[in-house]
């Protein structure tokens, strides 16, 4: 490869190929200086721009007495995202994170069985949340560093809709082990689940797979199973990311009965196949996890 010559300018920057000289052009005063890029060299650049780019971001920190923290997200709202963050009290001394309220978190705060926080407890049920970035920033803070988690295995942070401040400052924040995306099989809900996975990727939060949720409706009297959303849309995406389906939750009437009457499916109704769904998703997820004693 050839000699580059740079020459700085005041006021902006060019580059240009050979070996000749560059005279100070309008009158400005000019440095030219020469360097030859070999491999090493622009191994250095790289390794250069990767600490200019961390300069600034908050240094990860621990939540006191939490082992692991599981990220539940979508992309997109309306898939089943805070449901199945809710059933995923899947573990053994688990507590949950509702960032911004939803019906899921007045429902199963009615239950009394998990540890869970919500700004749906903080604010009137009709009352929206109309805050700024920061005002947002800091009440999620307070919601994962400021309640009294006790000694726990594993705590669930149901993630709000999308790609924005919220997820890139929990994933700045603090240490998470690793996310699930949760999808129904709709292509405009897999288009969003899509970006969620590589948002997660970007910040280098591992990826445990994906759950395909409302995955089909089973007719109570007839037994005809209709795919609503489409069928197998999330094991498509789960292919083109390299990722796992992790597993499929039916569209069932008993998932919305059991959560508009503050009792998860996986506790009212154990035995039921809507239940062991959710459990086997659980073995799942623990399967693709460290144990917590390490």
């Amino acid at each position: 490869m050839g000699i580059w010559q740079r020459l700085l300018l005041f006021g902006g920057v060019s580059l240009r190929a050979g070996g000749g000289a560059t005279a100070p052009l309008g009158g400005s005063r000019a440095m030219v200086c020469g360097r030859q890029l070999s491999g090493a060299g622009s191994e250095t650049l790289k390794q250069r721009r990767t600490q200019i780019m961390s300069r600034g971001l908050p240094k990860q920190k621990p939540i006191e007495g939490v082992k692991q923290v599981i990220v539940v997200a979508s992309g997109k709202g309306g898939v089943g995202k805070s449901t199945t963050a809710v059933q995923g009290h899947w573990f053994a001394r688990c507590g949950c994170v509702w960032t911004f309220s939803s019906k899921d978190d007045e429902s199963e705060r009615k239950s009394g069985i998990i540890t869970d926080m919500s700004m749906g407890f903080l604010v009137e049920e009709s009352e929206p949340v109309v805050w700024r970035g920061l005002m947002v920033m800091s009440a999620i803070e307070k919601l994962l560093r400021q309640v009294d988690w006790g000694q726990l295995d594993y705590l669930v942070v149901d993630m709000p809709p999308g790609t924005g401040d919220v997820q890139l400052s929990v994933s700045q924040n603090i240490p998470i082990t690793g996310a699930v995306i949760v999808s129904t099989p709709q292509d405009i809900a897999l288009m969003d689940a899509h970006k969620g996975a590589e948002m997660f990727r970007r910040v280098h939060v591992p990826v445990l797979g994906l759950v395909q949720n409302m995955s089909v409706f089973q007719c109570p009297k007839c037994k005809h199973k209709t795919h609503i959303f489409g069928a197998d849309g999330a094991r498509k995406l789960a292919q083109t990311l390299g990722l796992e389906v992790l597993g499929d939750i039916p569209l069932h009437l008993n998932i919305r009965e059991a959560s508009d009457t503050g009792q998860p499916i996986v506790f009212s109704q154990p035995e039921s196949d809507e239940a062991k769904a959710y459990l086997r998703i659980a073995v799942e997820v623990v399967r693709r996890l460290p144990s917590p004693s390490e």
